[in-house]
């Protein structure tokens, strides 16, 4: 009989536009490489309503976020992880002046062109994540992905 897999930790995060092709990235303190702006899904909270709280705790920025674009339960020898990326929408030029960093979560944050992103910035088991994400944020679809490995 195999065992069955450990019990999935879950994160939720946002798509963020500045509205010239970019997307806001941020680079946790806590551990190698770029992410999406987002955090864990604490218990007794839906993942729309954690992207929103992470939002707000690390940025300052206040925004509801909107349609999910992607769904993912990702599998590696560190254990499982399903993750919820929505759409954040285009943040205001005021919005973008206004980000605050959670300096115990983050040191850097950017906006940067899908090409701009180099691929030792994000985690081998998290690069699909990304592009399918950004596909579905411009096809209109919703995504769902499993990788093992």
């Amino acid at each position: 009989m195999n065992a069955s897999p450990a019990r999935p930790t879950m994160s939720a995060a946002a798509v963020l536009a500045n509205g010239d092709g970019e997307y806001l990235i941020v680079k946790p303190g806590y551990k190698d490489g770029w992410n999406l702006p987002g955090g864990g899904v604490d218990e007794d909270e839906t993942p729309r309503q954690a992207c929103q709280r992470e939002l707000k705790e690390e940025l300052g920025i206040d925004q509801t976020p909107g349609r999910l674009l992607l769904s993912a339960y990702v599998h590696t020898t560190d254990g499982a992880h399903i993750y919820w990326v929505f759409d954040g929408g285009t943040l205001t030029t005021e919005q973008q002046h206004a980000i605050v960093l959670q300096e115990s979560e983050l040191t850097a944050f950017r906006f940067s062109a899908p090409g701009e992103i180099s691929r030792n910035e994000i985690p081998p088991s998290r690069r699909p994540l990304w592009g399918a994400a950004l596909g579905a944020l411009t096809d209109g679809s919703t995504v769902h992905l499993e990788v093992v490995g």
